[in-house]
């Protein structure tokens, strides 16, 4: 793995305007390289953050906030001209985040986003997005998101690794989301897809109308799951399903708190949107 380091995390702006421009893909082998730089929380930000998404003020980070810290990364990552996918158009499949220590007491991090394990895929080609985050100790958390590329030919049989339906799971808590929260979530993640913003934005990829993001589903989800998951040394699985359209109330259904558990979050007419686990890192 060639790493690229930096001093701070890139500007945005440059890197949509490299997205927005780059439609056809462009080869189907995944680059070596990784990029990294130091990063430091902003208190302002992080409480913009937990209020988007439902954290309760804690001296510990939100499990997913440091998908937030890497957003930049990623993009850079994604929209480099080595990288053989569009941005735009990619679908986030799954996402499996690990807890190593209490995410507590953090000041100067070190984030690294590399990609790996392209494979076959019924409608194309799926690849990792690796982020890990590192202190002075070592590695803190890390996350793996499963992005799907359509039209992508890969020699193979795809794999089918999706997470069964939870059964042994009751209603936890249901929720909102509201009109608004794919721009209100942008503002606090950097994350401008048109698919969230408007009906107008997302119906020009071919949604009928606006959908939320997939990270904060699964921040919200697990902004609700405080008391039930362990601080650390947990590894949280969950799998999107069909979007949630704005505005809809959904419904947390969820195993009873402890070390593992499953849960499973439900819109109109029992559709089911998201479903995942927990458990203790192997």
């Amino acid at each position: 793995m060639d790493w690229q380091t930096s001093g701070s995390t890139p500007f945005l702006l440059p890197l949509y305007w490299r997205a927005a421009l780059k439609r056809k893909i462009t080869g189907n082998t995944l680059p070596e390289q990784g990029v990294r730089c130091p990063v430091n929380i902003n208190p302002k930000q992080l409480a913009a953050y937990r209020n988007v998404c439902g954290f309760a003020d804690s001296p510990m980070l939100p499990a997913t906030y440091p998908h937030i810290l890497a957003f930049g990364l990623q993009m850079q990552l994604l929209t480099a001209k080595n990288f053989p996918f569009p941005l735009l158009g990619l679908i986030h499949l799954s996402n499996r985040i690990r807890i190593h220590r209490p995410l507590g007491a953090i000041s100067a991090l070190t984030v690294a986003v590399h990609t790996q394990n392209l494979k076959p895929h019924a409608k194309g080609a799926t690849f990792d997005v690796v982020t890990t985050v590192e202190d002075s100790l070592g590695v803190l958390w890390e996350a793996e998101s499963k992005m799907l590329c359509r039209g992508v030919k890969l020699e193979g049989e795809p794999a089918d690794d999706t997470l069964p339906s939870p059964s042994e799971v009751s209603e936890l808590t249901r929720w909102k989301a509201p009109a608004d929260i794919g721009r209100r979530y942008a503002r606090v993640s950097g994350d401008y897809n048109p698919i969230h913003l408007s009906a107008l934005t997302a119906k020009l990829f071919g949604f009928p109308q606006a959908i939320a993001h997939g990270l904060w589903n699964t921040a919200r989800t697990l902004a609700a799951l405080m008391e039930h998951l362990p601080v650390a040394n947990v590894e949280v699985i969950v799998e999107f399903k069909k979007p949630v359209r704005l505005p809809s109330e959904v419904t947390l259904f969820t195993s009873a708190p402890g070390a593992r558990g499953e849960l499973r979050l439900t819109g109109a007419g029992n559709i089911e949107h998201m479903v995942g686990t927990w458990q203790p890192i192997a």
